[in-house]
């Protein structure tokens, strides 16, 4: 479908600096949508440590001229000709998976496939183009900024807590660190009335964990041995689920603190890539670990419905503008922040 006229805008694409790669801010344009698109005007878009990777050039895998970026929020501001469900106006976020609607996860829903990968388009820019059935719409009582941090943090904690671990009233959550996903996941667990035990090194963020509602925290710091707090906190049961943010130098002590029958969900590489742990006390726990990788639009939903029914509000801990995105970055990687960083286009 041809638009009235072309919509003239700015977005960011990487371009090669060295080893690693550099934000370029550039003037685009739009003309014509495809029968199943819709065009959103993007009202902010969040980051997440997998933006950082890919800036960084990690794994020599980025793609100079794509858009970075998977979670953005905005409003459908024009519709393809057979595209029903989304009115002109209606408030909106990216999915991270575009091609994962329901169901089981499948090879070819592989990150290099997700918004701001190497194979797709990511939506660091003012208008994105998505096929209808890619979006989901926004809780009503978020704004749109605080939509916008929902796509890739909050599905993952979402998939992890609640379709893998079938969270249950009373269990006990362990929880590594501060940053989206940790949060978002501390606030559906304590929302489903689950005990929840944080850790950070900062005492700081420790106080803002438990005024949100944890349970238990602790300064890894001050107590390397977290595991055997874990332990004593729950009388030597240990942790029925464990988020496991910090990759392998946190893996065996992960294993170390899983209650019996409980679930270790493995999702962030904070300390790398190349996890070595003894698996043999997860097995005299009869434990269960697994991999979890965002998730379906389906979760997505199913997320949005908790969300609403609970009033979740995300924590924002700083926005940029869209100008700013480069500072956005880096602020990132200072790992100072407490909860989601946005790019808020409306400032």
């Amino acid at each position: 479908m041809k638009l009235p006229e072309q919509i003239h805008f700015q977005r960011y694409q990487l371009q090669p600096l060295g080893e690693v790669m550099a934000l370029e801010q550039i003037q685009t344009h739009i003309g014509a949508l495809a029968a199943d698109e819709v065009l959103i005007k993007v009202a902010a878009a969040s980051l997440n440590y997998r933006d950082l990777i890919i800036l960084r050039n990690v794994g020599k895998g980025s793609v100079a001229g794509q858009i970075p970026l998977s979670d953005a929020a905005g409003t459908v501001v024009a519709a393809g000709e057979s595209v029903s469900e989304w009115p002109i106006g209606a408030r909106v976020a990216t999915g991270f998976f575009s091609t994962w609607q329901t169901g089981k996860y499948q090879p070819q829903h592989h990150l290099a496939g997700a918004l701001g990968g190497a194979q797709t388009a990511g939506v660091l820019a003012q208008y994105i183009v998505a096929k209808a059935n890619a979006i989901v719409e926004v809780p009503a009582h978020l704004s749109l900024q605080q939509a916008a941090t929902l796509p890739c943090a909050a599905v993952t904690a979402w998939q992890a807590l609640f379709d893998r671990g079938q969270l249950a009233e009373g269990e006990t959550v362990l929880i590594q660190g501060t940053g989206g996903v940790a949060l978002f996941a501390l606030q559906l667990a304590v929302a489903q009335g689950a005990r929840v035990i944080i850790t950070s090194s900062s005492d700081e963020k420790l106080a803002k964990a438990h005024a949100l509602g944890a349970w238990q925290t602790i300064n890894y710091r001050k107590q390397p041995d977290w595991d055997q707090a874990v332990l004593e906190l729950t009388a030597g049961t240990g942790a029925d689920q464990i988020l496991e943010l910090g990759g392998p130098d946190t893996f065996s002590r992960s294993i170390s603190a899983v209650a019996g029958g409980g679930h270790i969900h493995q999702i962030g590489v904070l300390s790398g890539f190349a996890p070595s742990p003894n698996l043999l006390p997860l097995q005299l726990q009869n434990a269960t670990i697994h991999g979890t990788l965002v998730g379906s639009l389906a979760h997505f939903k199913a997320l949005n419905h908790f969300i609403s029914q609970h009033k979740i509000e995300p924590i924002i801990d700083r926005s940029f503008s869209f100008n700013q995105a480069q500072a956005a970055f880096d602020y990132l990687a200072s790992a100072q922040h407490f909860g989601k960083i946005i790019i808020n286009f409306e400032l």
